[in-house]
């Protein structure tokens, strides 16, 4: 075995990790842009001498963005062809006041785990991934995978660059299987195969009134108020039970068969064990479903923030002249992504308050949700894998959260999804102290090691 059982190799492998995660890789952000591509070269860097032909690509009309990393290693004749896919993009690192340790200098706690922006959401799962695979093709294994890599730059902005560039580069991303690992274990890092991914999609939204903020004692009971719109136009997109109110949203909406609805529950974590992990009860959503159904089954559409008015201290009395909303709709398999985006744009022009002006700022209709069969031949082969590394075995999962690029990706390869991470509530992914711990790091690594064992 290698990794961190050999300490000198375990530093290595943390030095690696840690110049990976000191990159303030926003790939949202245009001021980051500089730092994306210094993060994309040292990616390529690390892995030509794996054997590696490593390229950075820009898709087409698109530059300015991120590059997408592609790195091919061609293996054994007529062993299998594997494309793995990761992102090396992370989240906006503000509050930054909630953090406990520099959000871009990692630090590891006595607890076990590095602190960092990344540690976990994607940088530490796809690092300790690919560490794996240094170690199989160190090992000298007999036959070895033709081996795909594909890392991008915006998967948390909704993979713009990637989703452009796939169709063009469809004959060079053909694979066999396409392995992904950025999302989580169970509960007590029992073994996950995702079977099935909700899609995103993303909108900004502004209410204006007036041409500027009005005093609101001499302007109060006259003039619109568009903080008070904003509430009164997100509020609209609910029913009172907590159903989506959008007519057309939910149309093509297909229930799970009783068989993944059983092995969903199978893995589900309960009402109580929620409340533990976040501080809250999970009483958000649709009435009538459980908590499952509404995480993994159920299309969605959350506020992600308001912003309007005077938010200092003390008090300015204001009627602010405009405000901002930002949506994410989580899709499920069969809602078309356009047509969702549609609907909802039609909602919120029909209700938008009188004497206010609605205009969308930005929109990305993103990707579909999709589910695999379960009985699926790579699906038997990753749970024996599983079954060796954990004598548990593996449960099925139907995440909630989406990697929007991934039904492309699909699409264009041709291969089969294997989905499998190793993340736990307490990683904090886009929250202020994210952080991964060296054991689901290790257990990444073994993951990579015996899945390509296994396909080769």
């Amino acid at each position: 075995m290698s990794g961190f059982d050999d300490p000198k190799e375990k530093e290595t492998i943390l030095e690696e990790y840690f110049e990976l995660l000191r990159f303030p890789s926003v790939g949202a952000d245009p001021a980051r842009l500089k730092n994306c591509v210094d993060c994309a070269m040292w990616l390529k860097k690390w892995l030509s001498p794996q054997g590696f032909a490593v390229e950075l690509m820009q898709a087409p009309k698109m530059l300015g963005t991120p590059p997408v990393v592609f790195a091919e290693r061609r293996g054994s004749e007529g062993a299998p062809t594997i494309l793995f896919y990761g992102h090396y993009d992370v989240q906006p690192e503000d509050p930054l006041d909630a953090w406990e340790t520099p959000p871009f200098e990692p630090t590891l706690k006595d607890d076990g785990r590095v602190y960092c922006r990344g540690a976990q959401d994607d940088k530490g799962q796809f690092f300790a991934f690919l560490c794996g695979m240094r170690n199989f093709l160190e090992s000298g294994p007999e036959t070895i995978p033709t081996i795909k890599i594909v890392l991008e730059g915006q998967e948390e902005s909704g993979s713009a660059a990637l989703t452009a560039l796939a169709p063009e580069i469809k004959d060079r991303l053909r694979a066999d299987v396409l392995l992904v690992c950025d999302t989580g274990a169970a509960a007590e890092m029992r073994p996950a195969i995702m079977a099935g991914l909700r899609g995103v999609s993303h909108i900004n939204i502004r209410l204006d009134a007036a041409t500027h903020d009005l005093h609101s004692g001499e302007h109060g009971g006259i003039a619109p108020n568009p903080a008070q719109g904003i509430a009164e136009l997100v509020a609209s997109l609910h029913n009172p039970d907590g159903s989506i109110a959008v007519r057309g949203f939910c149309d093509r909406v297909t229930p799970p068969t009783d068989e993944e609805r059983a092995a969903a529950e199978a893995a589900a974590v309960s009402p109580e064990e929620y409340e533990k992990i976040t501080g809250v009860a999970p009483v958000g959503g649709e009435e009538g479903f459980t908590l499952t159904e509404r995480n993994s089954f159920r299309p969605t559409i959350e506020v992600n923030g308001i912003h309007t008015g005077y938010g200092g201290p003390g008090a300015k009395t204001v009627i602010p002249a405009s405000a901002i909303a930002r949506l994410s709709m989580r899709l499920v398999p069969d809602q078309i992504p356009a047509d969702a985006m549609a609907a909802i744009e039609r909602h919120l022009r029909q209700h938008t308050p009188r004497g206010m002006r609605l205009s969308i700022e930005e929109r990305t209709d993103g990707a579909a949700g999709f589910r695999l069969p379960l009985a699926s031949p790579v699906f038997r082969l990753a749970a024996s894998v599983l079954k060796e590394m954990d004598p548990r075995g593996a449960v099925y999962q139907w995440d909630g959260a989406s990697i929007p690029v991934v039904s492309t990706l699909k699409t264009c390869s041709g291969a089969a999804p294997l989905i499998v991470g190793f993340g736990q509530p307490e990683d904090r992914i886009h929250a202020p102290n994210e952080s991964y711990g060296l054991h689901q790091f290790e257990r990444a690594m073994e993951w990579a090691r015996r899945i390509l064992g296994a396909l080769a």
